[in-house]
């Protein structure tokens, strides 16, 4: 990704230097990364609104607004990722490291595949958060 704004679903206050929520609708904040020329070139944190019925989609709207361009996931439902896939959003996979910064810079260097629809929670895919 050379440029454009990737959302992680992030535990307490976020930020780069920060860990990865596992559960990206239950996730205390968002860490917002621009990235610029193939460099992070600002970082913003924005809150997660409660998780009610129906609430993964209320996360698809926040980051859309916020003109969010790709989402790295450690696992998501069907119906959000539908959802991001509607409005453009790009849902990237990345199970295995727990911090915010590697993930971001991973996901730059193009080491991060679009999550199928295989690998979905409840769609039989190896979903652990």
């Amino acid at each position: 990704m050379k440029n454009g704004r990737i959302a992680v679903p992030s535990v307490g206050k976020g930020g780069l230097d920060g860990q990865r929520s596992q559960h990206f609708g239950h996730c205390d904040a968002f860490t917002l990364v621009d990235v610029k020329d193939g460099k992070i070139s600002d970082v913003t944190v924005i809150n997660n609104s409660e998780h009610q019925e129906g609430g993964c989609l209320v996360p698809v709207n926040t980051l859309f607004n916020h003109k969010v361009n790709a989402l790295v996931v450690s696992g998501i439902g069907l119906r959000p990722l539908t959802a991001f896939n509607e409005v453009g959003i790009d849902v990237y996979h990345d199970a295995t490291c727990p911090d915010i910064k590697p993930v971001v810079e991973s996901l730059i260097t193009g080491n991060l595949s679009i999550i199928s629809s295989d690998q979905t929670c409840g769609s039989g895919g190896d979903c652990h958060h």
